[in-house]
């Protein structure tokens, strides 16, 4: 199994046949995990690219991101393994209290998770206490929040003030995005970045943890 085979695989979003390809290549052919991940990362800067460009649209970039997570569970436990250090920016993803959309979120932590950063995905409707509860207990030092709805834009400014009361906002960057946001108002509500999508969140989160 070569590495060009293993990126195609991602561009191409096959995704049933992308976990036995990663196993051959770990297995059969013996091939360096972080390598592994070097392609299939080659993949999804590739659909990223076509998705800014409209040849890919939605739909497109969710399967990539299922595709990608269906290789990463293959891949994961091999990395681990492998005795060379991870990117250890860790990252806590949710969609905020009151909101029930996960697409955007989901795609954005597919994405994350080919670039290396480790992930703690709260879900969807979390309220800003789990959010302070996780920070404590991972360490994370970036929060991505999703907020689709209007009415709950709101709740991006009380995970702000419940990261203050706590006295750990000065720890964390917080990022946001939805279709209700744009940078002025995600400031306004505490926020330090605003991304218009999955593909720009990763370009800004990558900004955030200085790489």
């Amino acid at each position: 199994m070569d590495f060009e085979k293993l990126t195609e695989l991602i561009i191409e979003l096959e995704v049933d046949d992308i976990a036995d390809a990663v196993r051959e290549a770990l297995e059969k052919d013996g091939k360096d995990p972080f390598d592994i991940l070097e392609a299939l990362t080659k993949g999804m800067d590739e659909v990223g690219r076509r998705y800014e460009e409209k040849e890919y649209y939605l739909t497109e970039l969710v399967l990539a991101g299922e595709t990608m997570k269906e290789a990463f569970a293959v891949l994961k436990p091999a990395l681990a393994a492998a005795d060379k250090s991870l990117d250890k920016t860790k990252i806590i993803l949710a969609t905020v209290k009151g909101d029930n959309h996960d697409i955007g979120k989901n795609i954005l932590g597919s994405l994350l998770l080919s670039s290396g950063f480790e992930l703690f995905d709260l879900g969807m409707d979390v309220d800003e206490k789990t959010i302070v509860d996780k920070v404590k207990e991972t360490g994370a030092t970036i929060i991505a929040l999703s907020s689709l709805l209007t009415m709950t834009v709101e709740q991006i400014k009380a995970v702000h003030e419940a990261l203050k009361t706590a006295g750990i906002r000065d720890k964390v960057k917080l990022i946001v995005g939805g279709a209700p946001l744009n940078m002025e108002l995600a400031r306004k509500l505490g926020a330090d970045d605003f991304a218009d999508d999955a593909v720009d969140g990763v370009k800004h989160i990558k900004q955030l943890a200085g790489k």
